[in-house]
């Protein structure tokens, strides 16, 4: 079975053209479910590099389906057969001003786009630099 990643390395994703804020914002909860980018959020605030992007976005999917961990294997094979959007799909980097950054291990990181480090990134000639997607078609 083929396996889809959403890693990325070396590279810094910015946020999308279009985000609706000038500083980043610590998503809100909304109802009793955390929503993915309250999970995302979470994830990497909490600790920062120790992640992958596969790592994160699957978690979300088994916290989202309420998987045991005994169900984990079973269900990644599943969630990575087929293509998975990426960070530059996440709400963080769409809608909440955070830049991600992955490191040369493809480990993750969040930058609020206001921060000198989210600056250092963006200015950096050694890493890649990819756009988050747009919310909205031009």
């Amino acid at each position: 079975m083929k396996f889809h990643t959403t890693n990325y390395f070396d590279t810094f994703i910015e946020v999308a053209e279009d985000c609706p804020t000038d500083i980043s914002e610590i998503p809100k909860p909304r109802g009793n479910n955390k929503t993915v980018a309250e999970i995302q959020f979470e994830l990497l605030m909490n600790e920062p590099y120790k992640f992958t992007s596969d790592d994160i976005l699957f978690q979300v999917f088994a916290d989202k389906n309420n998987l045991t961990k005994a169900e984990y294997k079973e269900a990644m094979e599943r969630f990575f057969s087929k293509g998975q959007p990426c960070f530059r799909a996440s709400p963080l980097t769409k809608k909440f001003g955070f830049g991600i950054h992955f490191d040369k291990d493809g480990k993750v990181a969040i930058f609020g786009r206001e921060t000198n480090e989210y600056q250092s990134f963006v200015n950096d000639t050694k890493i890649k630099k990819v756009k988050a997607i747009r919310t909205s078609k031009k």
